[in-house]
């Protein structure tokens, strides 16, 4: 038994190929963003984590009473708002 080893190709392929040849587009790449992250980035992130963490701390140590005496629970609220306004700035961070 011989095997040929010429397949014709599918037109699909043909017009595939064609197109390509013929839609060459040009690719103009934008400006890239900045590799380094801002200077005030860093320190506003440690800022809040432990602006967040002291805060909760207090609550807890001064049993309830601070740091904002009205409002109660809130202020873990608040604390973990800090905390949560660290954790983004932490995904910026490069």
């Amino acid at each position: 038994m011989v095997y040929l080893s010429c397949m014709p190709k599918s037109k699909l392929r043909k017009k595939v190929a064609e197109a390509r040849a013929h839609n060459q587009e040009v690719v103009v790449e934008a400006p890239h963003a900045p590799l380094e992250s801002p200077k005030w980035l860093a320190p506003m992130m440690i800022a809040g984590f432990l602006i967040g963490l002291f805060w909760i701390v207090a609550f807890y140590v001064t049993q309830t009473a601070y740091p904002i005496p009205g409002i109660g629970a809130w202020n873990m609220v608040i604390g973990f708002g800090f905390i949560g306004v660290g954790f983004t700035l932490a995904t910026r961070w490069r």
